[in-house]
């Protein structure tokens, strides 16, 4: 399966700003705000965000953050686990030390009521090695394909993927990708999203014409439709997109608003034939958290019980 229609949700209790990673993560921005009303607006856009995944048909685990230790980035629980569909669960190693504390044993726990969880593959101790894989904004899976795709970055070790990726036997497909001021890439799902038969690429941050054509003949030949997006799009986030299931088989794409209003008629055109798209306004949290809709969500393929 490429798409699932059951997600994991993490309600934020200390949503902000992270210090810790600006330095890598561009998308961020410091606003000046009152924490009150600043969790008040994210809460909002939180609640709305599940609910209209709820009435369009996906099942939604919510867990609340815990208020201590302080996680401003724990509404983004998609980097710190996998769950894949032979019942493996993958955690991750994180680069920022305050991300390193959203890894939650008791929320693989109360999944085991739903959910056929046979091994944990823990990748967390490379912390102590500076070496950092942070899950599915790392890595892209085309699950279909049992390929898996990475922008190597400080944030996503070269050699722990292809580790990664023995272990789960995909074919991993590393390559380094650039803004247009030539900096890093920290994340792979800001510039590549990949659904059934669709893939929403940034091939111009591909700046090594090896390394792009790799990747789009890749993409291609595994039956994607390629919809490439340029750099304002992708400051927009319409690289951080995520198809999904409804319980009616329906197939839906999870996008922020932000980031469906950059992209155009065409590319609207073209991925509105694959899935039905979803806006959700999640200004707040994109802005402050540098993340979009797909960063908020953990797919679930774990087999149920």
């Amino acid at each position: 399966m490429q798409v699932t229609s059951n997600i994991l949700l993490i309600k934020p209790a200390n949503f902000n700003f992270n210090t810790q990673t600006e330095s890598s993560n561009v998308f961020q921005n410091n606003v000046n705000e009152e924490q009150e009303l600043l969790e008040e607006k994210v809460l909002a856009e939180f609640n709305q965000f599940a609910e209209i995944l709820i009435k369009n048909g996906v099942n939604v685990f919510v867990f609340n953050d815990t208020p201590f230790p302080i996680k401003p980035d724990a509404i983004f629980p998609n980097n710190w686990v996998t769950f894949h569909a032979d019942g493996r669960v993958v955690l991750y190693p994180m680069f920022a030390p305050n991300r390193q504390l959203e890894r939650r044993m008791d929320i693989l726990e109360e999944l085991k009521r739903n959910f056929l969880i046979s091994e944990i593959i823990d990748l967390s101790g490379n912390e102590n090695k500076n070496k950092f894989l942070e899950g599915t904004g790392s890595i892209v899976f085309d699950h279909i394909n049992r390929k898996a795709y990475a922008c190597i970055s400080p944030r996503t070790d070269k050699d722990l993927f292809e580790e990664l990726c023995a272990k789960l036997n995909y074919e991993p497909i590393s390559f380094y990708s650039f803004d247009e001021n030539g900096k890093e890439i920290y994340h792979t799902n800001v510039i590549l999203c990949i659904g059934e038969k669709f893939a929403v690429i940034c091939l111009e941050s591909i700046t090594s014409f090896e390394e792009r054509r790799y990747v789009e003949n890749s993409l291609i030949h595994s039956g994607h439709q390629i919809i490439d997006i340029n750099y304002n799009q992708m400051k927009l986030f319409a690289g951080n997109m995520l198809e999904l299931k409804s319980n009616h088989n329906k197939n839906i794409l999870a996008v922020s608003q932000t980031a469906f209003d950059g992209l155009n008629y065409f590319q609207q055109n073209e991925l509105s034939k694959h899935c039905e798209l979803l806006p959700l306004n999640i200004k707040t949290i994109e802005t402050i958290g540098g993340g979009s809709a797909r960063c908020m969500i953990a797919e679930i393929f774990l087999p149920l019980i």
